[in-house]
């Protein structure tokens, strides 16, 4: 039997708001400083997954997995990171997606606990942008973890700092790593994109815009 909800966890890009064009336009800078050709579709592999991750995919993509060695790859993240910084710096309230602030709103109102689990190393920086940081009861993000997802230690660390029970948790990821990341926590897994791309989610929004915390709770509790 599911335990009586207590908590919202949700991932920050591409739920939150989209950050995932900054990502692209700042990997394809780094990509092409290395001779590398970086597509939109090849983007699409590093949704929800970590930097460091992230970087070993495209230098597979050019041939350049040996080229470096581990104290280069951590100068070639930086770079890549500084792109994106400069990047976001004009993030504003108006940047977050479709429904969400109200969703925010609406769990808030029901006394429940809010947590943020993200991949991103600049989170809290975000956040403050979008005006949502105080909104949120917890914050965890990459530097507070050492497994990236799929595995479930950052969504497992944000219940652990809410003081609830992963069971009485909902996820909400729009990444496939992120749903197999939240149902390895034992959490009940809200999707948001196409269907056909999350079987383990229990609820799937074609986009954030559909999202109703009525809905979700109508399911969970079933």
């Amino acid at each position: 039997m599911t335990r009586p909800l207590k908590a919202f966890i949700f991932d920050l890009d591409g739920v939150i708001t989209d950050t995932a064009e900054y990502h692209f336009l700042a990997w394809k800078a780094l990509a092409e400083d290395l001779g590398i050709t970086f597509t939109r579709e090849d983007n699409e592999e590093l949704k929800g997954v970590s930097r460091m991750d992230s970087l070993e995919k495209i230098l597979a993509l050019g041939g350049r997995t040996g080229d470096f060695t581990a104290e280069e790859k951590e100068a070639l993240a930086e770079k890549k990171n500084e792109h994106y910084l400069t990047l976001i710096q004009n993030i504003t309230p108006a940047d977050l997606l479709p429904a969400i602030k109200e969703l925010i709103m609406d769990i808030k109102a029901k006394g429940l606990k809010l947590g943020l689990a993200s991949a991103s190393k600049n989170a809290f920086t975000v956040m403050e942008s979008l005006g949502m940081k105080s909104e949120f009861d917890i914050i965890v993000d990459a530097k507070s973890v050492v497994n990236g997802k799929p595995h479930p230690e950052v969504f497992l660390r944000a219940a652990e700092m809410l003081g609830v029970e992963p069971e009485a948790c909902i996820g909400v990821e729009d990444a496939a790593a992120g749903v197999q990341a939240i149902k390895a926590a034992g959490m009940f897994a809200v999707a948001v994109g196409p269907k056909a791309s999350f079987e383990n989610a229990d609820i799937v929004y074609a986009s954030t815009a559909e999202l109703s915390l009525e809905k979700i709770v109508v399911v969970y509790n079933a």
